[in-house]
């Protein structure tokens, strides 16, 4: 807490055990909506969790009368939904509030709000840094927005942080979401993580592992499918360690009991999730993606490292030789299963070997698609203070090389999709050629074909030529 009274308004602090109410002090008053023909924008950095909340942000601004901005040069309101995972994501930050100080001292009624990572790693610093910024609420704080911008236009800047220490965590449910698509959306089932990969600062800024009740993710994927969404994927941080938390009278909800009932729901053609863990997926997934029609073949796999001695480092929970193993059960449980990947090079301490390690299990592995990331130190996490980091310019010749052999495979597997007859979802025009529809398959691939159709529409088509990162198709 800070030590700012209440009548020390411009820089004040509010616990999440401690809300702001509107009129008598227990009562929450509900009021009409307060900004009526107001505008918003906002900007996401980050992770899918990172555009869901985006949504709901969203959402909860337009239930209080506001519209979507097209700029930011033309908004009342500039959110910033904020990303910490990455080593120049604080840089970008700061960067991108600098650029808004001359705005907001050439239109004072500008408001300006931060959220996200960011906002509840650095907490009191953004408005040490930038004065300018009104609102900066937390993790566990989406759903307080409206009211944070309430008391900031009332009494002053204010910062709201969850504190794990003081305040129980939750997941609100029932919220306003403004979608971007009305065929597809994102699902919550969990947040935070009970994982201490070292690093990764998730568990810092977004706190123990917690998960929404089975009963509450039906319920919002039934109204999803009433409102005429065709495609949801489930979001965690380790969405295999879902329902560990709850006690349903005696009974723990695995996540493959949850995929299983999600596919139940009338409507819903296509699930997804992300991300699993390698050290937590068990045979019980495997069979509930094999036998729910609905879930898609296709799964997110991160390895890290192929080098034993690295994961250990990473505190990862298995080995390559398991990894693979995983996989390969996957593989055999769900026929034509996709897969892509996460592969951090230059962890502190890898050494040639390890690196050649890591290339070996990609070549075992052969991953549809990977995300490959040159690793970064970020603050509080250990290995940020191990020793053993590799010089740059190494690591940028090991990321060329992996970044090499990926685009290889991926190429091979693209081409061995020629002449396939596949189905895919439109997701919408080409953006470098609106002749052309944009389209997906259940494996995550995308297909190009000639001609215009409503996003959401499922349509069976034969793909006649591959590309890097992407196919070319035609209608059947």
């Amino acid at each position: 807490m800070s030590e700012a009274t209440m009548s020390e308004v411009a820089v004040s602090e509010v616990a999440m055990s401690e809300p702001i109410m509107v009129g008598m002090p227990g009562i929450k008053e509900v009021r009409p909506p307060r900004r009526e023909g107001q505008s918003y924008f906002i900007r996401t950095f980050g992770c899918q969790m990172n555009e869901h909340d985006s949504e709901r942000i969203a959402g909860l601004l337009e239930s209080d009368g506001m519209v979507c901005a097209d700029s930011v040069d033309t908004a009342d309101l500039i959110v910033l939904n904020t990303c910490t995972i990455r080593e120049n994501a604080d840089v970008k930050l700061y960067g991108y509030l600098g650029s808004l100080k001359r705005a907001k001292t050439e239109r004072p009624t500008l408001r300006i709000a931060v959220g996200g990572c960011s906002a509840q790693k650095e907490r009191d610093l953004i408005q040490e840094r930038a004065g300018w910024v009104d609102v900066v609420f937390g993790t566990h704080n989406v759903h307080r927005v409206v009211d944070l911008l309430d008391h900031a236009e009332d009494w002053g800047p204010v910062t709201e942080i969850w504190d794990e220490a003081n305040a129980v965590a939750d997941i609100p449910s029932g919220l306003p979401v403004h979608r971007e698509t009305e065929h597809s959306a994102w699902v919550t089932i969990t947040i935070g993580c009970n994982n201490s990969c070292t690093f990764c600062i998730v568990p810092i800024v977004r706190g123990a592992e917690l998960s929404r009740r089975p009963g509450d993710v039906i319920r919002e994927i039934e109204g999803l499918a009433r409102a005429g969404v065709k495609e949801i994927t489930l979001l965690g941080q380790n969405v295999n360690s879902y329902g560990r938390d709850l006690d349903l009278n005696g009974h723990k909800p695995l996540f493959a009991e949850l995929l299983r009932r999600a596919g139940d729901v009338a409507g819903i053609e296509r699930i997804r999730f992300t991300s699993p863990h390698p050290k937590d997926f068990r045979e019980d997934v495997a069979y509930a993606m094999a036998e729910t029609p609905a879930v898609c073949e296709q799964i997110h796999f991160p390895l890290q490292s192929g080098s034993d001695r690295i994961l250990a480092r990473m505190h990862r929970g298995y080995t390559a030789e398991r990894f693979l193993a995983k996989l390969k059960m996957m593989r055999t449980i769900v026929p034509d299963l996709a897969s892509s990947t996460d592969v951090i090079v230059g962890f502190p301490g890898e050494t040639e070997a390890d690196f050649e390690g890591t290339l070996d299990v990609m070549r075992q592995a052969r991953f549809d698609n990977a995300y490959m990331f040159q690793f970064s130190p970020r603050p509080g996490t250990p290995a940020a203070e191990m020793d053993g980091h590799v010089d740059p310019d190494v690591i940028q010749q090991r990321f060329n090389r992996l970044t090499t052999l990926q685009n290889a495979i991926t190429m091979e597997l693209n081409q061995a999709q020629v002449g396939r007859e596949v189905n895919v979802m439109v997701e919408g025009p080409s953006k470098k050629d609106a002749s052309v529809a944009t389209t997906r398959t259940r494996g995550n691939r995308i297909v190009h074909i000639e001609g215009s159709w409503q996003p959401g529409t499922f349509l069976d088509v034969r793909v006649v030529r591959a590309a890097a990162h992407h196919l070319g198709g035609v209608l059947l």
